[in-house]
Protein backbone atom coordinates (compact mmCIF):
# COMPACT_ATOMS: atom_id res chain seq x y z
CA UNK A 1 0.00 0.00 0.00
CA UNK A 2 2.93 2.30 0.47
CA UNK A 3 4.97 1.72 -2.17
CA UNK A 4 1.59 2.31 -4.41
CA UNK A 5 0.87 5.68 -2.39
CA UNK A 6 4.87 6.74 -3.11
CA UNK A 7 4.42 6.00 -7.09
CA UNK A 8 0.45 8.09 -6.95
CA UNK A 9 2.62 10.67 -5.43
CA UNK A 10 5.64 11.36 -6.93
CA UNK A 11 4.73 8.99 -10.31
CA UNK A 12 7.28 8.44 -13.19
CA UNK A 13 7.62 11.15 -15.80
CA UNK A 14 4.73 10.70 -18.34
CA UNK A 15 4.76 9.48 -21.96
CA UNK A 16 5.31 11.72 -24.33
CA UNK A 17 2.47 13.75 -25.42
CA UNK A 18 0.83 15.72 -27.85
CA UNK A 19 -1.69 17.06 -25.08
CA UNK A 20 -0.75 20.53 -23.93
CA UNK A 21 -2.35 21.46 -20.38
CA UNK A 22 -1.09 23.44 -17.21
CA UNK A 23 -0.07 20.07 -15.69
CA UNK A 24 2.26 18.68 -18.65
CA UNK A 25 3.27 20.93 -21.51
CA UNK A 26 6.29 21.45 -24.18
CA UNK A 27 7.91 24.04 -26.29
CA UNK A 28 10.68 23.56 -29.13
CA UNK A 29 13.00 25.86 -30.63
CA UNK A 30 15.49 25.56 -33.84
CA UNK A 31 18.76 27.23 -33.83
CA UNK A 32 21.56 27.20 -36.16
CA UNK A 33 23.71 27.24 -33.27
CA UNK A 34 25.23 23.57 -32.57
CA UNK A 35 23.55 21.31 -30.13
CA UNK A 36 27.01 21.41 -28.19
CA UNK A 37 26.39 25.47 -27.71
CA UNK A 38 22.95 24.67 -26.52
CA UNK A 39 23.86 21.96 -23.89
CA UNK A 40 27.02 24.32 -22.40
CA UNK A 41 24.37 26.88 -21.34
CA UNK A 42 21.35 24.52 -20.40
CA UNK A 43 24.23 23.22 -18.17
CA UNK A 44 25.98 25.99 -16.35
CA UNK A 45 23.09 26.02 -13.71
CA UNK A 46 24.43 29.33 -11.77
CA UNK A 47 23.63 31.03 -15.46
CA UNK A 48 20.38 29.80 -15.78
CA UNK A 49 18.61 33.03 -14.39
CA UNK A 50 20.36 34.80 -17.27
CA UNK A 51 17.87 33.49 -19.84
CA UNK A 52 15.27 32.04 -17.23
CA UNK A 53 13.22 35.33 -15.76
CA UNK A 54 11.33 33.57 -13.48
CA UNK A 55 15.18 32.51 -11.26
CA UNK A 56 16.56 34.92 -9.39
CA UNK A 57 18.74 31.98 -8.50
CA UNK A 58 20.26 28.75 -9.37
CA UNK A 59 22.82 26.59 -7.86
CA UNK A 60 24.47 23.03 -8.57
CA UNK A 61 25.85 21.04 -5.72
CA UNK A 62 28.19 18.80 -7.51
CA UNK A 63 28.68 16.93 -11.12
CA UNK A 64 26.42 17.19 -13.82
CA UNK A 65 25.51 13.76 -13.04
CA UNK A 66 21.70 11.59 -12.05
CA UNK A 67 21.76 12.23 -8.37
CA UNK A 68 23.20 15.40 -8.03
CA UNK A 69 21.21 17.95 -6.59
CA UNK A 70 20.77 22.00 -6.66
CA UNK A 71 18.60 24.68 -5.57
CA UNK A 72 16.63 27.51 -6.85
CA UNK A 73 15.35 30.48 -6.18
CA UNK A 74 12.21 31.48 -7.89
CA UNK A 75 11.78 35.24 -8.18
CA UNK A 76 7.83 34.35 -7.00
CA UNK A 77 7.53 31.95 -4.15
CA UNK A 78 10.34 30.02 -1.87
CA UNK A 79 13.37 28.76 -2.55
CA UNK A 80 13.05 24.62 -3.64
CA UNK A 81 15.29 21.81 -4.06
CA UNK A 82 16.06 19.89 -7.22
CA UNK A 83 17.54 16.80 -8.54
CA UNK A 84 18.86 15.58 -11.99
CA UNK A 85 17.15 12.17 -12.49
CA UNK A 86 18.79 10.94 -16.16
CA UNK A 87 21.25 12.43 -17.85
CA UNK A 88 22.19 12.05 -21.69
CA UNK A 89 25.28 13.90 -21.88
CA UNK A 90 24.85 16.56 -25.35
CA UNK A 91 21.51 15.05 -25.48
CA UNK A 92 19.12 15.73 -22.90
CA UNK A 93 18.54 15.81 -19.01
CA UNK A 94 15.74 16.03 -16.41
CA UNK A 95 15.50 16.81 -12.78
CA UNK A 96 12.81 17.02 -10.25
CA UNK A 97 11.80 19.52 -7.31
CA UNK A 98 9.56 17.80 -4.96
CA UNK A 99 6.52 19.11 -4.46
CA UNK A 100 3.51 18.86 -1.32
CA UNK A 101 2.15 15.55 -2.87
CA UNK A 102 4.01 15.19 -5.69
CA UNK A 103 6.42 16.59 -7.61
CA UNK A 104 7.84 19.24 -10.77
CA UNK A 105 10.00 17.19 -13.76
CA UNK A 106 11.17 19.59 -16.37
CA UNK A 107 12.81 17.40 -19.47
CA UNK A 108 15.22 19.27 -21.99
CA UNK A 109 16.09 17.69 -25.07
CA UNK A 110 18.42 18.16 -28.05
CA UNK A 111 18.39 17.03 -31.44
CA UNK A 112 19.51 17.68 -34.91
CA UNK A 113 18.44 17.99 -38.26
CA UNK A 114 19.29 19.92 -41.75
CA UNK A 115 22.02 21.74 -40.21
CA UNK A 116 19.60 22.67 -37.28
CA UNK A 117 19.76 22.19 -34.10
CA UNK A 118 16.18 21.85 -32.35
CA UNK A 119 15.71 21.86 -28.34
CA UNK A 120 13.01 21.37 -26.58
CA UNK A 121 11.63 22.14 -22.70
CA UNK A 122 8.89 19.83 -21.43
CA UNK A 123 7.45 20.51 -18.08
CA UNK A 124 5.15 18.28 -15.82
CA UNK A 125 3.44 17.61 -12.27
CA UNK A 126 2.52 14.33 -11.10
CA UNK A 127 0.86 13.23 -7.90
CA UNK A 128 -2.30 14.25 -6.42
CA UNK A 129 -1.49 17.77 -6.15
CA UNK A 130 -0.81 18.18 -9.75
CA UNK A 131 -3.84 19.69 -10.51
CA UNK A 132 -3.51 22.60 -8.15
CA UNK A 133 0.14 23.32 -9.25
CA UNK A 134 -1.06 23.19 -12.57
CA UNK A 135 -3.02 26.03 -11.76
CA UNK A 136 -1.12 27.90 -9.66
CA UNK A 137 2.49 27.42 -11.36
CA UNK A 138 1.83 25.71 -14.75
CA UNK A 139 -0.24 28.57 -16.20
CA UNK A 140 2.68 31.01 -15.36
CA UNK A 141 5.28 28.63 -16.36
CA UNK A 142 3.53 28.04 -19.50
CA UNK A 143 3.15 30.98 -20.43
CA UNK A 144 6.97 31.94 -19.69
CA UNK A 145 8.15 29.04 -22.04
CA UNK A 146 8.39 30.61 -25.19
CA UNK A 147 10.13 33.61 -24.03
CA UNK A 148 12.84 31.29 -21.97
CA UNK A 149 13.88 29.40 -25.00
CA UNK A 150 13.78 32.02 -27.47
CA UNK A 151 16.17 33.70 -24.60
CA UNK A 152 18.43 30.37 -24.88
CA UNK A 153 18.46 30.99 -28.87
CA UNK A 154 19.68 34.46 -28.58
CA UNK A 155 22.67 33.63 -26.41
CA UNK A 156 23.72 30.43 -27.99
CA UNK A 157 23.59 32.41 -31.76
CA UNK A 158 26.05 35.23 -30.38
Amino acid sequence: MLLLLAFALTGPPPPPSSIESNTHFSCSVRTTAPPACIWAIWTNVDHWPEWDKGLKQATLAGPWAVGTRGELVPDKGPRSAFELTAVEPGRSYTFRTKLPLGALYVRRTLSQADGQTQFTHEVWFTGASKGLFGRVLGRRYRALLPEVLAAIRRQAER
